[in-house]
């Protein structure tokens, strides 16, 4: 087997003495167990979903589906108008990756890059916010949605508190601020010199180099967003504009349990197909941006 020459928790020249070859072996059989255990359930839910019903309830039950019913997938889609959720939650998504990159990238760069007066007290509460418990803010946050301050506004039923919540995330402002302290300031200045301001600096020089984070972000992001349940169940009110894993805790009772499957597989294929094509682009930039998990 080759071993690539890259530096790493056992490098190159130690690969090569048993102790460490048996190490290497250990390590990698332990990752390959860590990734079945992630992946087993994923997959049992999507492959039985393609079962026919007596294959389904069967037991003991089967891993690798005996039948495969096509017809099942086109008839629960049609069956439960599945598309309409799936395009609310689509709105909802691409609202908050938006407000996600955008705000959060350009309140990075302030704290990078223009550093105004007072900007490391903001700084070190953003880095608090972090250690406060999700919990404890939910109550706050239900009263001002119910009533936004200053504009006195009910924004319930609408899409608007969590493209706002997305908006402020502590951990992405740090992330796009840890990137954006990694740029050569001689590219700014130069640009500076050149008679560029703030506002053509971000769009003409910032951007093309922060691709990777801002791919990172909008991956990130849409996983959150897709799967998010609370905020929408205590905010959209209305039928017609809830999304999908609402729908699905709506229903979770009043349907067969294969049908529930194949819908559940339906929730998650999205995610998990960009996830699979962009996976580079989010160790790429967390890497950039010297986050480490």
């Amino acid at each position: 087997m080759q071993y690539k020459n890259k530096m790493g928790l056992i490098s190159s020249i130690d690969i090569k003495k048993p102790k460490y070859r048996v190490m290497y072996w250990v390590i990698f059989a332990f990752l390959i167990l860590v990734a079945f255990v992630c992946l087993f359930p994923p997959i049992w839910v999507m492959l039985s979903a393609v079962k026919d019903v007596k294959e389904f309830y069967a037991m003991p039950p089967t891993i690798i589906p005996r039948s495969f019913n096509a017809g099942k997938i086109a008839d629960v889609w049609n069956k439960y108008s599945f598309v309409k959720y799936y395009i609310n939650t689509i709105v909802l998504t691409l609202g908050c990756i938006v407000t996600a990159v955008v705000m959060n990238g350009l309140a990075g760069y302030v704290i990078s890059r223009l550093k105004p007066k007072g900007i490391k007290l903001v700084l070190m509460l953003i880095t608090f916010s972090l250690m406060v418990p999700n919990a404890t803010a939910m109550v706050p946050v239900y009263k001002n949605i119910l009533n936004f301050p200053v504009l006195n506004v009910n924004l319930i039923n609408t899409n608007i508190p969590m493209w706002i919540m997305y908006g402020a995330s502590a951990f992405k402002i740090i992330v796009f601020k840890s990137f954006f302290d990694g740029l050569p300031q001689a590219l700014i200045e130069a640009a500076r010199i050149d008679g560029c301001g703030e506002f053509k600096i971000i769009p003409k020089i910032i951007l093309p180099l922060c691709i990777p984070v801002v791919v990172t972000m909008v991956i990130l992001t849409l996983r959150e967003a897709w799967s998010d349940f609370f905020w929408p169940y205590l905010v959209l009110r209305d039928k017609e504009r809830i999304t999908v894993m609402v729908e699905l805790f709506s229903i979770q009772n009043l349907i067969p349990l294969d049908e529930l499957v194949l819908l559940l597989s339906f929730s998650i294929l999205p995610p998990t197909i960009l996830f699979i094509f962009f996976q580079k682009y989010i160790i790429q930039g967390f890497t950039l941006s010297g986050i480490k998990g």
